[in-house]
C-alpha cells in the first residue's frame, strides 16, 4: 500500500493554518484544475469531527466521486480524513500541525490503496502515487499562499 509524507513550513499561526485546512472552500479552490467541488454532506464552511463530504472531480479525464469523513480531530494539532465511499480500496490522510519559531510546520501522511488487485498495484506504482503527491503538494502550496497573505 503506497504511503507518503510531506512537510510544508508556513509563516502563519498554527490555529490559522489548521482552520483554513478544514475549509471546504480552501479545498475546492486548491483543486481548481480538477474542477473538484463538494456535492453532498457538508458543502461549505469548516469541517468538524464526524462531518462527511462528497467530492466530485475529474482526474485522468474521468469523473470521480469520493465521500470522506473527518474521523479524528484535535484542534489545532491534527485531523484525519478517510474515504467512506469512492474509487479507492483505502484512503487515509492524516494532517498534523506544529507551531515552530517560524510559524507552522504542516505535515501530511497519506496512505491509499487502489482497487482491482494486481492491476491496481501496478497503477499505484506507475501513476497514482506520483499523481497523489503532486495533488497534495499543490493543495499545501495553496494553503501556504493564502495563510501567509492573511493579515
Amino acid at each position: 500500500m503506497p504511503r507518503f509524507e510531506l512537510a510544508t513550513l508556513i509563516k502563519a499561526p498554527v490555529e490559522v493554518v489548521f482552520d483554513i485546512s478544514l475549509s471546504v472552500e480552501t479545498h475546492t479552490s486548491s483543486m481548481r484544475a480538477s474542477r473538484e467541488r463538494a456535492v453532498a454532506g457538508v458543502t461549505s464552511g469548516r469541517l468538524a469531527l464526524g462531518d462527511q463530504v462528497t467530492w466530485e472531480a475529474r482526474h485522468f479525464g474521468l469523473p470521480w466521486r469520493l465521500t470522506s469523513t473527518i474521523s479524528a480531530l484535535d484542534r489545532p494539532y491534527s485531523f484525519v480524513d478517510e474515504q467512506v465511499a469512492g474509487p479507492f480500496r483505502r484512503w487515509h490522510h492524516a494532517h498534523y500541525f506544529e507551531a515552530s519559531g517560524e510559524g507552522t510546520l504542516m505535515r501530511d501522511t497519506v496512505e491509499f490503496e487502489a482497487p482491482f488487485g494486481p492491476l491496481g498495484r501496478l497503477a499505484e506504482l506507475l501513476v497514482l502515487r506520483r499523481y497523489m503527491v503532486k495533488l497534495i503538494m499543490l493543495r499545501n502550496q495553496h494553503i501556504k499562499r493564502i495563510t501567509e497573505e492573511c493579515p
